[in-house]
């Protein structure tokens, strides 16, 4: 069987060309539901995935007149993408995802249905002040962490942790189903302090290229005791006045971001995690295993540490579970 998978988010689009579970091939357009929110229009959005769909299919090389299925993920299923969905209210599992799955006709794509899967948020209440904290919603993550569980085995209670520049904490209950998330925006943060503040040129506009464990954890201390902002200006202060590398300082502005980040998924209202719970680590490899190092650093952490192999698409993995659990494939 031939799958096309179609991962879109705010920025980019990525499409996967199957034969069953082996990857024949993928393509990538710079766009996404940013593109719609910004020109009102979901031309673009609809032009740079069809773009990325038949350079899939033609890397792939398909025989003519083979039947594919395409599956989607991701923000395209939100009201500024290709086809809305509601999001699914947690807990919700690959059961609850896999009958919410929708299908919908877009020829400007591909003659086929295209199945979308929902997003998932914490509870329905009306939003105030006093519980804003508790609410939090995912478009996209949901599948990834299908994919979590169903790639690596894994049997909650859970908390799977999705570094990027929106970071996701995924918390699993016992019943495998998606308890509620947390969000953070904790790599736009590096990436806004690394580049467009007085620490540019401190760190050369450079990120850590490779973990350095005590400066990471200087980081991480001192955001603790004194915030996440006199912890950034520190940078400035190693800068001028100390002997440390551009790696090490890079590894102390990690440290304290990541550690923000911590302490949002330790104190937040939106799910609980005990200190007990087996929290399993993914993403690129600097993040994953700077988060694993503050975890396994951290005695309020007493759970098991997983960090997740490299994997091309937990998005495609997770696509297949609920596909082949509704019977789509």
């Amino acid at each position: 069987m031939y799958i096309i998978t179609i991962d879109t988010g705010t920025t980019n689009t990525r499409v996967c060309a199957w034969q069953d579970t082996r990857l024949l091939a993928e393509a990538a357009r710079p766009v996404g539901v940013r593109d719609t929110a910004i020109s009102g229009s979901t031309e673009t959005l609809m032009r740079g995935v069809s773009e990325a769909v038949q350079d899939a299919l033609s890397q792939a090389r398909i025989p003519a007149g083979e039947k594919v299925v395409y599956l989607s993920a991701g923000m395209i299923t939100s009201n500024v993408g290709l086809c809305e969905i509601p999001h699914l209210l947690a807990p919700a599992g690959l059961d609850e995802l896999a009958q919410g799955m929708v299908s919908a006709h877009l020829p400007a794509i591909t003659d086929e249905p295209v199945w979308f899967v929902p997003g998932i948020r914490n509870h329905n209440a009306p939003i105030t002040l006093d519980n804003a904290e508790q609410m939090d919603m995912m478009r996209g993550e949901e599948t990834e962490a299908i994919g979590v569980l169903a790639s690596l085995d894994i049997a909650g209670p859970a908390l799977i942790i999705l570094p990027g520049s929106h970071s996701k904490f995924v918390k699993i209950d016992a019943q495998n189903r998606i308890e509620g998330c947390v969000t953070t925006i904790g790599g736009e943060m590096l990436d806004v302090i690394t580049r467009h503040t007085i620490l540019a040129s401190s760190l050369n506009l450079q990120f850590a290229s490779e973990i350095d464990a005590p400066s990471l954890m200087q980081g991480a201390n001192q955001c603790l005791t004194t915030g996440l902002s006199r912890t950034c200006f520190s940078v400035r202060v190693l800068d001028m006045f100390g002997e440390l590398t551009l790696n090490q300082k890079a590894n102390v502005l990690l440290g304290a971001v990541l550690q923000d980040d911590l302490q949002a998924v330790k104190n937040s209202k939106a799910f609980t995690v005990t200190p007990d719970t087996h929290v399993i680590v993914c993403g690129k490899d600097t993040l994953k295993f700077a988060f694993a190092t503050l975890i396994d650093n951290d005695p309020w952490f007493t759970g098991k540490i997983t960090i997740a192999p490299a994997n091309r698409s937990l998005s495609s993995s997770g696509l297949f579970a609920m596909a082949s659990r509704r019977q789509i494939i």
